[in-house]
């Protein structure tokens, strides 16, 4: 519950004043994080996220997702490297394998919203799809 409430603090003192006065909001992580790692992680009902992400986001949806997608192993090997594991970090693949589905199915549930990006190709390439799909949705801001 803690994160919710942090999650709707950062909605009402930051990303709300930031949009009302124009300005751009970019966040590494909002709701689809909970669907992910608490409904695919963890098996918390669907309805029940559903509900608490109506009274933390208070309506501010993204504009576009980027998910940075990438195969499990490829991953945890990738984490493994980064030294001392954190709580996430410390469970199973098999978890990971649901969090990976559930954002998954999220993006194609939503694809007006969200962008695919291939994470297991090396760094360059990784780049410039994310440069390609900011551009391309840049491009069809109006002015």
């Amino acid at each position: 519950m803690a994160a919710v409430a942090a999650r709707a603090q950062l909605v009402r003192e930051v990303i709300q004043p930031a949009l009302a006065a124009g300005r751009w909001v970019l966040s590494d992580r909002f709701t689809d994080a909970s669907y992910a790692y608490q409904g695919g992680g963890r098996g918390q009902p669907e309805d029940r996220i559903a509900d608490l992400e109506h009274w933390a986001a208070a309506g501010v949806t993204p504009d576009l997702t980027l998910l940075l997608d990438l195969p499990v192993a490829d991953g945890m090997s990738r984490a493994n490297g980064r030294g001392a594991a954190d709580r996430i970090e410390m469970e199973n693949a098999e978890f990971f394998e649901r969090v990976r589905a559930s954002y998954r199915a999220r993006a194609q549930a939503q694809p007006a919203r969200f962008r695919v990006i291939d994470a297991s190709l090396p760094l360059q390439n990784v780049l410039a799809q994310v440069r390609d799909v900011v551009g391309e949705f840049l491009d069809g801001v109006p002015a």
